[in-house]
C-alpha cells in the first residue's frame, strides 16, 4: 500500500519512513509542499500531512487532494494546537488529525483503521474468501486451515494487492528476519498458490511476487 508522507523535519521525516517501511508499506516522503502537491496523483492509497512546510501548506494540499479523490484517507499531523487550523483541516475533508508529538504506532494504527487494512475477511473472488485472523481460506463453500507463514504472507501479498513483493519484504515479515533460502519461499508460495486454486499469484523471476485481481 502507497503512503504519501509529507514532513520537512527530516529527522521526523525519516523516522515516520523507515517504521512504516519495516511493517510493510511503501512510503513516498516529502520535506517540500510543492514536491508533495505535483505527485498526490501517483495512485496513494493514503496521505500524510504536515500543515507548516515550505512553498505549499498542508491545508492547500489537502484541498487539492478532495477535488480529486474524495475517499482516499488524509491524515493530518501537526504541531500546531490552534483550533482555526484543526477546524480547517477537518472542513476541508481530513479524516483524522495527530497532534505533535506522537508514536508513529499510533499514526499506524490510524492508517490501519482508515484503509481497512486490517477486516477480518476478505472476499478475493466469487467463491473465495479469507479470514485472516482464523487462518482459514474458504473456497467454494470449503474451508482451509492456512499454516502460520501461508497466512502472513497471503496477508502481507493482499497488503500490497497488484505490487511487487520482493523476497526480502517476505524473509523479514514471515520469518521475522531470519535468513531462508530463496527456495522455501518458492516452496510457500507454492503451497498457497495450490490452496487458493485460482492464479491469483504472479512471480516475477529472481524478485518476488504479486497478487493480482483476476480478470
Amino acid at each position: 500500500m502507497k503512503i504519501l508522507l509529507l514532513e520537512d523535519n527530516e529527522r521526523l521525516n525519516k523516522t515516520i519512513s523507515l517504521k512504516l517501511n519495516l511493517k510493510g508499506y511503501e512510503v513516498h516522503s516529502f520535506t517540500d509542499g510543492r514536491e508533495a502537491f505535483d505527485n498526490i496523483s501517483e495512485g496513494y492509497s493514503c496521505f500524510v500531512l504536515d500543515i507548516n512546510v515550505p512553498k505549499v501548506n498542508g491545508i492547500k494540499i489537502l484541498q487539492e487532494i478532495r477535488r480529486h479523490y474524495k475517499d482516499v484517507p488524509v491524515i493530518i499531523i501537526s504541531a500546531t494546537t490552534e483550533l482555526e487550523y484543526i477546524k480547517k483541516s477537518y472542513s476541508f475533508g481530513c479524516n483524522d488529525y495527530i497532534k505533535k508529538p506522537f508514536f508513529v504506532d499510533e499514526l499506524e494504527i490510524k492508517i490501519d483503521k482508515l484503509c481497512n487494512v486490517h477486516k477480518d475477511v476478505i472476499r478475493l473472488d466469487e467463491d473465495i474468501y479469507f479470514d485472516f485472523s482464523q487462518s482459514i481460506l474458504t473456497v467454494s463453500d470449503k474451508e482451509k486451515k492456512l499454516t502460520l507463514k501461508e497466512n502472513l504472507l497471503l496477508n502481507l501479498l493482499l497488503k500490497h494487492k497488484n505490487d511487487l513483493v520482493g523476497y526480502e519484504i517476505i524473509e523479514y515479515h514471515v520469518w521475522e528476519g531470519e535468513p531462508v533460502s530463496i527456495e522455501a519461499i518458492r516452496m510457500l508460495v507454492a503451497r498457497l498458490k495450490k490452496n487458493l486454486e485460482k492464479k491469483f499469484i504472479k512471480s516475477y523471476s529472481n524478485r518476488g511476487y504479486a497478487f493480482k485481481e483476476l480478470e
